[in-house]
C-alpha cells in the first residue's frame, strides 16, 4: 500500500520548518496529510541566524534580542549607525528548533519522521526515498542540497564560513543597545574578513569571526582570529567562552533549478540565500510565505522568479570577490559611508527600488565595478 501525503518537506533546517511553520499560521492546511523528514534531530544551539525587517514577523516570539543601532567598522571609517524603521534580530539555532517542533506537534496532520532522505523523484509520481522506503505527494519541497553543483562560465562559488564564541564577562562590558555589523579591523590575510558582535546584555555577546574566501581554514585559524579581535581590538583579557558554533553558506551565482515538475526546491538548494552575502533566513520567510499564499489561492506552489536584478547585482560583486579585484573591506567600507544604512539594508534584502540601486552603485569604484558587470555579459 501506498504511504501517500499531500506535501512532504525534505530537511528540517530553517527551510522546512519555517515553510511548515507559514503552513500552519495560514490556517487552510490542518485538512492535509504532510510528512517532515530528515536523518538530524535538531535540538542544540548549533547557529545563530540573524537579519533585519521592518516589521514584527511569524518568529517574533523567540527573538533572543533586537537592536536599533548598528556599528560598522570598515577602512579608515567607522560610524554608530540608526537603522529604524529596521531592526536588526538575533533568534537563536536552539529557540528556533524547539518553537517549531513544539508547535508541530501539536498538529494532527503532521507527521515527523527521522530517516536519511536518499532521494526526491518528480517523473510521472512524485515523491521521496528516505531510509529505504517510498513515499508519494502532490509536492515535494526539498531543501536538502545534495550534491555541489557544475558551475558554468562567469559562475562562482565561495563560502562564508565563520566561527562564533558565546563569551561571558565578570564585569559589565557591553553596551547591549548596539550590535556590531562589521568589523573589519582584523588581518585580511585570507581574504575578505570580519567580525560581528552581538551582545545581549552588558556581560554577555555573541562573537563571530567570518570570511569570504573559497576555501576553509584550519580550525585553529578560527580560534585564533576570535582571540585576536577578543584581546586586541575590543580588549577583553577576562572572558568566559560560554557556546561554539561553526558554519559554513555557499555563496554563489549559480542558478538553483527552483523547481522541477512537482518538486520545489527550498532553502539554499531553491537560491535563497544571497549570492553576495550569503543572507538567507529573511528570504526563507519571503519565499515560505509566497509559496504558502499560492497553495492557498491556486493549490499550486508556484511563485514568479525574482526581478533579474539582484541577481545580476550579486554576480558582479561574486567576480569581483572571486577575482581578488578589489577587497571586500573597501568595498562595504564604501557602500555604509557613502549611503544611509537603511538605504543599504533595503538593498540587500533585494527591496529597494532601482533609483536606490543606481545610487548606490554610483557611489562604488566605476572601473573595477564596470568591468566586472561586463564581464558577467561575455
Amino acid at each position: 500500500m501506498q504511504q501517500r501525503y499531500d506535501y512532504i518537506i525534505t530537511g528540517t533546517g530553517c527551510a522546512g520548518l519555517s515553510l511548515a511553520m507559514h503552513m500552519i499560521a495560514s490556517g487552510n492546511f490542518a485538512d492535509k496529510k504532510i510528512l517532515l523528514v530528515d536523518a538530524a534531530q535538531k535540538a542544540t544551539n548549533d547557529r545563530t541566524w540573524c537579519f533585519w525587517e521592518k516589521e514584527p514577523g511569524l518568529f517574533e516570539p523567540i527573538v533572543h534580542k533586537q537592536w536599533e543601532h548598528l556599528w560598522f567598522y570598515g577602512e579608515e571609517f567607522y560610524k554608530e549607525m540608526p537603522i529604524l524603521p529596521y531592526r536588526y534580530k538575533m533568534i537563536r539555532g536552539v529557540d528556533f528548533y524547539h518553537y517549531c517542533f513544539e508547535t508541530i506537534k501539536q498538529q494532527p496532520n503532521i507527521q515527523l519522521l527521522q530517516a536519511n532522505v536518499e532521494r526526491v523523484f518528480s517523473e510521472g509520481e512524485t515523491g521521496v526515498v528516505a531510509g529505504g522506503e517510498t513515499f508519494y505527494a502532490d509536492y515535494v519541497f526539498n531543501s536538502i542540497l545534495f550534491e555541489k553543483p557544475t558551475l558554468d562560465k562567469n559562475q562562482y562559488w565561495l563560502l562564508q564560513h565563520f566561527k562564533g564564541w558565546t563569551i561571558t564577562t565578570p564585569e559589565s562590558t557591553f553596551d547591549h543597545h548596539v550590535a556590531t555589523l562589521m568589523d573589519f579591523r582584523i588581518s585580511q590575510e585570507h581574504g575578505t574578513a570580519f567580525c560581528y558582535v552581538l551582545p545581549v546584555n552588558d556581560k554577555e555577546a555573541l562573537i563571530e569571526y567570518t570570511l569570504f574566501t573559497k576555501d576553509l581554514l584550519p580550525d585553529s585559524a578560527y580560534d585564533a582570529g576570535l582571540k585576536s579581535y577578543i584581546e586586541n581590538i575590543i580588549h577583553l583579557s577576562a572572558y568566559e567562552v560560554k557556546e561554539t558554533e561553526f558554519g559554513i553558506i555557499p555563496m554563489t551565482n549559480y542558478k538553483f533549478e527552483r523547481r522541477k515538475n512537482n518538486i520545489v526546491n527550498i532553502g539554499t538548494a531553491g537560491g535563497q540565500t544571497k549570492g553576495s552575502s550569503g543572507y538567507t533566513f529573511y528570504f526563507i520567510q519571503q519565499h515560505s510565505k509566497a509559496l504558502v499564499d499560492s497553495l492557498a489561492k491556486t493549490g499550486k506552489p508556484f511563485v514568479a522568479n525574482p526581478s533579474w536584478r539582484f541577481p545580476f547585482y550579486d554576480s558582479v560583486l561574486l567576480n569581483i570577490l572571486h577575482h581578488d579585484t578589489l577587497p571586500g573591506k573597501q568595498i562595504f567600507s564604501t557602500l555604509f559611508q557613502k549611503n544611509k544604512a537603511t538605504d543599504v539594508l533595503t538593498f540587500l534584502n533585494n527591496e529597494s527600488s532601482l533609483a536606490q540601486e543606481l545610487k548606490i552603485i554610483s557611489s562604488l569604484p566605476t572601473l573595477p565595478f564596470l568591468k566586472a558587470a561586463i564581464n558577467q555579459q561575455l
